[in-house]
């Protein structure tokens, strides 16, 4: 058999709300026939980009080293996952996790703004060169570490991705931006769920377990506060083929049904 793929570092956010119903989560239904996870929903989220390693980088909140401790990896990489993903919440929903001294979050929805957004999906300038530019420092404090997901080696596209948690900030709206998602939306975090139990908002293990872990909590106050303290468990499924087709098995023997066929089938 062929050697597996090296997974790519990735970081994907789940940026959270209170409401009347719950906790809500911005949720992106990725565009149909796009070469990975299309038609499936997901978190704003993406690879790590070699500009996300820039050290020189404004910084507020916990260190590299601490949020290295989190993820069991460098330093550097780090620094990059957390970049990263800021880089791509503000890519895919227009929400900035930056700021000046002495404000919260920058507020950057106006038409200047969304020439920056769009530079930076573009790679014109990196995140770096852009928070140095403007003065503002990554707000590293307002997110939290997760959960850390590796495809499995069956699987001819793989990440090695950590998730994230961050609230959205106050006064702050999220905007249907990404160029990736033909719908962006807040949805309780327990409605969808039910959705993809019907059929209706299909969405890969990740992305389901993530969101049952969320619907234990009240508030998103809560939430943060439920963000594990030490090392994150790292999760890599496999993939298992049978005469019933094809499941993905988790390491408590537990198996699942994918929306999508994967791996070596497709």
């Amino acid at each position: 058999m062929p050697e597996p793929a090296l997974p790519r570092d990735a970081a994907t956010v789940l940026l959270l709300r209170d409401a009347p119903g719950g906790v809500e989560v911005y949720l992106l239904r990725r565009v149909k026939g796009m070469p990975f996870a299309g038609g499936m929903t997901a978190f704003p989220g993406g690879s790590v980009d070699p500009d996300d390693a820039d050290a020189t980088i404004g910084w507020v909140g916990p260190p590299a080293a601490l949020w290295a401790d989190s993820f069991g990896c460098s330093e550097p990489l780090a620094r990059a996952l957390v970049c990263a993903a800021v880089r791509e919440t503000f890519e895919e929903s227009g929400v900035l996790l930056a700021a000046a001294d002495g404000v919260e979050v920058e507020v950057a929805e106006t038409a200047e703004w969304e020439a920056e957004r769009r530079a930076l999906v573009q790679r014109e300038h990196s995140l770096a060169e852009l928070l140095t530019r403007r003065g503002l420092r990554l707000r590293a404090d307002l997110l939290r570490p997760w959960a850390h997901w590796i495809t499995p080696e069956d699987e001819p596209r793989r990440y090695d991705t950590r998730f994230f948690v961050a609230a959205l900030p106050a006064g702050v709206a999220a905007r249907d931006v990404s160029g990736e998602a033909e719908e962006a939306a807040w949805v309780p975090a327990a409605d969808a769920l039910a959705q993809n139990e019907r059929g209706e908002r299909p969405m890969f293990l990740p992305t389901l377990v993530t969101l049952t872990d969320i619907t234990r909590f009240a508030t998103v106050a809560n939430v943060l506060a439920a963000a594990p303290p030490g090392r994150l468990e790292t999760v890599q499924p496999r993939l298992e083929y049978t005469a019933e087709g094809e499941f993905v098995v988790m390491p408590d023997g537990s198996r699942w049904r994918p929306p999508i066929r994967l791996g070596r089938s497709r």
